[in-house]
């Protein structure tokens, strides 16, 4: 079996801002602007709807029966139709199991308007037992379903009142959680030239996500200690055999816990 954890990061879509609002020849960073202040006056909160995210990074880590890896898709000159399409191919290649903080909430439905502007097909991903019996009732889209595990949903219960953010729940386990960036420096990084920053950090928030994964799976009882151990292990000994600095900062942080 295969699993795929996996990260997006995003920054505002301001073609589409400066189209639907007519902005004319203002700067991204303007239009930028005038997106955040509409949302702000309409929902009290500057966090943009969905559809108004464009993809700059996507991050995964794969398990397979016998490696691990951890990897940001295309590269720094990648632009988002590339990315987006390496995605569901890594999909159809692998049909692996989908692991997630807030998958279901932000990742998965960004990635599907993202999809549906840049034509890429998606087949594997959208089979719910048409054509393939073994997704009639395990699929990537129920929210109830294991071939895609939402860990903020499935750890709360459901409920939106218990939900935890990623950092916290990695720290609360003794990982790193995140170190010094976050969601809401993307813009400002990407604006500033650092989309190998937010690559970076966008690798150790799918390490975040898998390491919770693997004791979720304890829990489960799908881990015994000593499959726990070895897995955490792998995890630890990949990323050291990388030697690239965010990751040895990760690992320090890691092993100071």
């Amino acid at each position: 079996m295969n699993c795929f954890s996996f990260d997006i990061e995003t920054i505002p879509d301001v073609e589409f801002g400066r189209r639907f609002w007519d902005l004319g020849d203002l700067s991204d960073e303007d239009v930028a602007k005038a997106m955040f202040f509409k949302q702000q006056q309409k929902a009290g909160s500057d966090f943009l709807p969905l559809h108004q995210h464009r993809i700059v990074a996507i991050s995964v880590a794969l398990r397979t029966a016998d490696s691990f890896r951890v990897w940001s898709l295309g590269d720094v000159e990648s632009d988002e139709a590339e990315i987006v399409r390496r995605f569901y191919a890594g999909i159809d290649r692998y049909l692996p199991d989908l692991v997630s903080w807030n998958g279901g909430g932000f990742d998965l439905p960004v990635l599907h308007y993202r999809a549906l502007k840049h034509n890429v097909q998606a087949p594997r991903y959208w089979e719910i037992g048409d054509t393939n019996r073994d997704f009639r009732y395990n699929n990537y889209l129920s929210r109830f379903h294991w071939r895609h595990v939402d860990l903020m949903d499935v750890l709360s219960g459901f409920q939106p009142r218990a939900r935890a953010n990623l950092d916290q729940a990695a720290v609360l386990l003794g990982f790193p959680g995140k170190l010094g960036m976050s969601g809401d420096k993307v813009w400002d990084c990407y604006r500033n030239g650092g989309i190998q920053q937010i690559r970076d950090y966008c690798e150790t928030d799918v390490l975040n996500t898998w390491l919770v994964f693997l004791r979720f799976e304890h829990m489960r009882g799908n881990l015994d200690v000593a499959d726990l151990q070895r897995e955490l292990d792998l995890v630890r000994n990949t990323v050291q055999a990388m030697d690239v600095p965010h990751l040895n900062e990760f690992l320090a942080a890691w092993t100071a816990s």
